[in-house]
């Protein structure tokens, strides 16, 4: 009998759900096996369960962001390559914020192209070099009651938080237990956060 080969595995992170259904049809139609995941969170998720050959991501999603979902995956799986599929920004130049191996404006492409993109990639797998551990944790507002996500900088697992202040913060990873100190500078019920990296 004819050898059937293990078909790629291509992790669509995708909000709008129309738009990850067709990513599935299209996807698969061409032979991947397609997961999807509404935002950084069940991206996160999805990676826990089994790794993808590549992911396809959104930048603006509720909860967990595309920008915050790839910081993420380019520490922990700094191999895979990534394709960014946003109306964020224009061109297909990869923007310098986005940590990515290929871009696509939404609507400024066609699939042929995304195709073309994922089989070259596929081929030509990147090869990065590990970076090192993070000397902070990412912190980011998750909902307008002022419920927070952190990122461990020991195991790069995100959990809520929902105890947070103006200030010096500490937190107990769900996950591996460490403490994960951080400080809030401004108000953190603002939509935007800025953090700085305190001292283990």
């Amino acid at each position: 009998m004819p050898v059937i080969p293990f078909p790629y595995r291509i992790l669509i992170v995708e909000d709008d759900p129309g738009l990850r259904q067709l990513g599935k049809l299209l996807l698969g139609a061409q032979g991947y096996e397609v997961r999807g995941a509404e935002d950084g969170f069940e991206g996160l998720a999805a990676l826990k369960q089994s790794l993808p050959d590549i992911i396809i991501s959104d930048l603006q999603m509720p909860n967990m962001n595309g920008f915050e979902f790839l910081s993420v995956v380019r520490r922990r799986f700094p191999t895979i390559p990534v394709i960014v599929i946003s109306g964020e920004f224009s061109g297909l130049s990869i923007p310098e914020s986005v940590l990515a191996d290929a871009f696509f404006p939404k609507g400024g492409y066609n699939a042929q192209e995304l195709f073309e993109k994922i089989i070259e990639l596929l081929h030509e797998l990147p090869s990065r070099p590990k970076v090192g551990k993070p000397n902070q944790a990412a912190v980011w507002v998750k909902n307008n009651r002022g419920t927070f996500a952190v990122t461990c900088s020991e195991c790069l697992r995100t959990f809520p938080v929902s105890d947070v202040s103006k200030g010096l913060n500490d937190a107990e990873c769900d996950f591996c237990g460490c403490m994960v100190h951080f400080e809030i500078i401004g108000e953190p019920k603002k939509a935007v956060v800025e953090i700085r990296p305190m001292p283990n």
